[in-house]
C-alpha cells in the first residue's frame, strides 16, 4: 500500500531552502552517495507540500551508446539482465535474485558498461554506474526515508558526501498509511535552531 505524505513547513527558515528526500542502497560495501529523489522548493512558512512514496518501484538502464531501456516493474528478489538481441541492447527480467531482499541487474553484454537505476514515481531513487560486463549491480531499501534541508540540489541529482553528511534525519515509514512530515526550526541569529522533521497526524495501515 502506498503512503501518503505530507510535508508542512513550521520552520522559521527565511532562507527558501530546499528540503530533500532520498532512500539509501543498504546492499554497498562503502559510503554510497544517494540520488535526490523528491526536492520540494519555495514550500513558504505554512506551506504544504503532499506527495506519495509507493510501494512499487522499476528499474532501467542505460547502455554506453547512450541508449535507454524503457522502465519494468521490478520487485525485490527479482533479477534482471542486458543483453544483446536482435535488435539492440534490451533489459529483461531474468528470473529470481539470489537474495529475497534485492532487486538485482546483471550486464550480460559482451563489451560495454552499462549503468542501471532503480525508480519510485516515475523519479530516480537510486543509480549504480559503469557496471563492467558479467558483473551485476544490486539494490535493496529499508522502508524508511531521509530527509534534511539544503540549498542546492536538483532532483534526479547524485548527491555529494558534504550534502549527505549534514542531513541525518530518517523517518521510518513501516506500518504507516499517511502521516504529514513538519519542519521546524531554522531561522537567523542567536535563536536560530537545527531543522527539525517529525512525524504528525500518522494513520497506521
Amino acid at each position: 500500500m502506498d503512503v501518503k505524505l505530507n510535508f508542512i513547513n513550521h520552520s522559521n527558515d527565511a532562507n527558501h531552502s530546499s528540503v530533500v528526500i532520498f532512500q539509501k542502497n543498504v546492499v554497498t560495501d562503502f559510503d554510497e552517495l544517494a540520488v535526490a529523489w523528491v526536492v520540494i522548493q519555495n514550500c513558504g512558512q505554512g506551506d504544504n507540500h503532499p506527495f506519495t512514496y509507493p510501494m512499487s518501484m522499476a528499474v532501467g538502464a542505460s547502455d554506453s551508446y547512450g541508449n535507454f531501456t524503457p522502465h519494468l516493474d521490478a520487485q525485490f528478489g527479482q533479477a534482471f539482465h542486458m543483453v544483446l538481441n536482435p535488435s539492440g541492447d534490451s533489459l529483461e527480467f531474468a528470473g529470481p535474485a539470489t537474495s529475497m531482499r534485492e532487486v538485482q541487474v546483471a550486464n550480460h553484454l559482451a563489451r560495454g558498461a552499462i549503468n542501471v537505476g532503480i525508480y519510485k514515481a516515475g523519479k530516480l531513487l537510486a543509480t549504480k554506474n559503469s557496471i563492467a560486463p558479467q558483473q551485476k549491480a544490486a539494490f535493496s531499501f529499508k522502508p524508511t526515508i531521509w530527509i534534511g534541508a539544503v540549498s542546492q540540489v536538483e532532483e534526479g541529482e547524485v548527491m555529494n558526501s558534504a550534502i549527505l553528511s549534514d542531513i541525518n534525519t530518517e523517518i521510518s515509514l513501516l506500518g504507516i498509511a499517511s502521516a504529514d512530515i513538519v519542519m521546524t526550526g531554522g531561522g537567523v541569529g542567536p535563536q536560530a535552531q537545527p531543522f527539525s522533521f517529525n512525524l504528525e497526524n500518522v494513520v497506521m495501515a
